[in-house]
């Protein structure tokens, strides 16, 4: 029996087709970048961009979704287009570098692990110096970024990098290096705030602790997809730290990110939609304990990456909100 078809299969279905019956909407892309570049370069663009982690958007979605919510708050359910567009660009573009210095941080760790024994810098297909050519790149044109926004969020971007530059190494000192990933995933927010009104509210930082909350949990899912293999090799996580008692902890860490979560649609004052989208997102994580009740890595993996869907719960209902308003 077949298995279902999923999003990405629907969508390489529908690019063959297009480029079979409609191969003049590729030319122009497809025959600069082949022409005018020499196939060592694409290569190695190609490694570049799987280093980056561009070809698997999840971990930009996640850190995109936090950010959209508090430029929706801040500016009571209208920002401005400038902000969202430099705020995703931004997400874009930091998502990767932190990509980009895990890698070169787990340089020697990922050959060994059978999800990440396939990465570039595992395989060498990109050597030290040009990771952190790229990392440099990626946070010079972020900062960039940031300047065009006021002097409180630069100074703000800076705490930013500190912590995303930081992170990778965690996992070799503490069992906690997933608080580490929400602290810099949570970054945006009061940035966020700060980028539209030059301060940062009490409500900020009741957003800001519970997105960390939901990153600890759904990152201890994707911790517990390595656990074998982390144990192996002495690295750090909270999956490992949490044992048998993984699945009870992470239910306690999601209760406070949906209390948190209530508690700022309290203060806002949210109406009915952001309450139907909490109740959906709080449906989602059930779901997420369902399938990982026999704690399958593919089943853990499943349940990390649906975490997208949280997200994008609590933003729809965030806007549908501002809407009835």
């Amino acid at each position: 029996m077949k298995n279902k078809p999923t999003n990405k299969d629907w969508f390489l279905i529908v690019a063959r087709f297009m480029h079979r019956k409609m191969p003049w909407l590729f030319m122009p892309v497809t025959s600069l970048y082949h022409q005018w570049l020499p196939d060592k370069v694409t290569v190695k663009i190609g490694y570049y961009w799987q280093l980056m982690r561009a070809d698997r958007p999840i971990g930009t979605f996640l850190l995109m979704w936090p950010t959209l919510w508090a430029l929706w708050l801040a500016n009571n359910g209208a920002p401005s287009l400038s902000l969202i567009t430099i705020f995703l660009l931004g997400t874009f573009l930091m998502r990767s570098a932190g990509c980009v210095i895990n890698d070169y941080a787990d340089r020697n760790i990922d050959g060994h692990v059978s999800r990440t024994k396939q990465r570039p810098l595992a395989q060498k297909k990109v050597s030290e110096k040009e990771a952190l050519l790229l990392f440099a790149s990626l946070v010079v044109m972020a900062f960039f970024l940031v300047l065009l926004l006021n002097s409180f969020t630069v100074m703000l971007s800076v705490g930013a990098l500190a912590i995303a530059s930081v992170y990778p190494f965690m996992k070799r000192y503490t069992y906690f290096p997933q608080v580490v990933l929400g602290a810099a995933f949570a970054w945006s927010i009061p940035m966020a705030y700060a980028a539209s009104n030059n301060s940062i509210p009490a409500e900020a930082w009741l957003l800001y602790v519970s997105v960390l909350m939901w990153v600890l949990a759904y990152d201890t899912f994707y911790g517990m997809v390595d656990r074998k293999d982390d144990i192996k090799l002495g690295v750090k996580s909270t999956a490992i730290l949490f044992g048998e008692a993984d699945l009870a902890i992470i239910a306690v860490i999601q209760f406070f990110f949906m209390f948190g979560l209530l508690l700022l649609g309290l203060r806002y004052e949210l109406h009915w939609p952001y309450y139907l989208g909490w109740f959906i997102a709080a449906g989602l994580m059930g779901y997420q304990f369902w399938i990982t009740r026999k704690r399958k890595p593919e089943q853990c993996f499943k349940a990390f990456l649906n975490n997208n869907y949280v997200g994008m719960a609590i933003f729809t209902g965030i806007v549908g909100s501002f809407l009835v308003r």
